[in-house]
Formats: C-alpha cells, sequence, structure tokens
C-alpha cells in the first residue's frame, strides 16, 4: 500500500499541475512563460509540479473583499473580481431592463387577448340573432 502511495501521489501532483498550468491564463503566469513551465513540468514531474504550485501562478485576491496592496507583485495584474448580484449595478440594470420589456409584452398579450374576446363575444351574437330569425 505504501509503495502505492509512493507512486501515486507524485503522479497526481505531476497531473494537477499540469492541468493547472494549461488552464491557467497567460498573463497570470509568473516568473517563466507557461511554455517554459509546461516543459519544465514534464521534464521535472516532482520538482517542476512543486515549482509551479510555488512560485509559478499568480495568486487571486483573499476571500472577503480584501484585495491586494499596491505594493505587491500581483497589483499590475490584478484583475477586477465578481460582485455578488445584488451588489452589481450592471446586473440591477439588465433586470430592469428584461422586466420593462416583459412588462411591454404582458400587455401586448392582454390587449390581444382583450380584442380576442371582443370579437368572439361579437360572433356569438351574432350567430344569436341569426339563429332566432
Amino acid at each position: 500500500m505504501l509503495r502505492a502511495l509512493m507512486f501515486i501521489l507524485p503522479l497526481a501532483l505531476l497531473i494537477y499541475a499540469f492541468i493547472d498550468c494549461l488552464n491557467t491564463p497567460e498573463d497570470e503566469v509568473k516568473h517563466l512563460p507557461k511554455v517554459v513551465w509546461v516543459i519544465v513540468i514534464l521534464l521535472f514531474p516532482f520538482v517542476g509540479s512543486i515549482g509551479w504550485l510555488a512560485a509559478g501562478k499568480l495568486r487571486h485576491a483573499p476571500a472577503g473583499g480584501r484585495t491586494p496592496a499596491p505594493f505587491s507583485t500581483g497589483y499590475r495584474n490584478h484583475r477586477h473580481e465578481w460582485v455578488a448580484p445584488d451588489d452589481n449595478p450592471e446586473f440591477l440594470k439588465s433586470l430592469r431592463d428584461e422586466n420593462k420589456k416583459d412588462e411591454a409584452l404582458l400587455k401586448d398579450w392582454e390587449a390581444d387577448l382583450r380584442r380576442r374576446e371582443e370579437e368572439l363575444k361579437k360572433r356569438e351574437r351574432g350567430e344569436d340573432t341569426e339563429t332566432e330569425g
């Protein structure tokens, strides 16, 4: 069992680091170009994987809304993180616009329904008078 773990853990580390490196955007890669990191991870699986995880990738801002200080290394490449939908003015505006469109559509449907009901009532009245006479 211990022998299997000695083989499986480095392999899992290699696979994780390799996939993480491939999925990382180019602007978040530090110290070396992304292609060089991939080659290092594949040629030196254990050392390359640990190197990638320790120093190869720009880490995101910590949770809780804090952002990196201006003097930190990642400040230049820091992307604007998403905010909660109820705090995002663009999302709220899109909801208002969508709501207005839905209300307009509903009013059109209601007007069409009223028109059809009136036509149906006129037909029924016309048929009733024709059958009596």
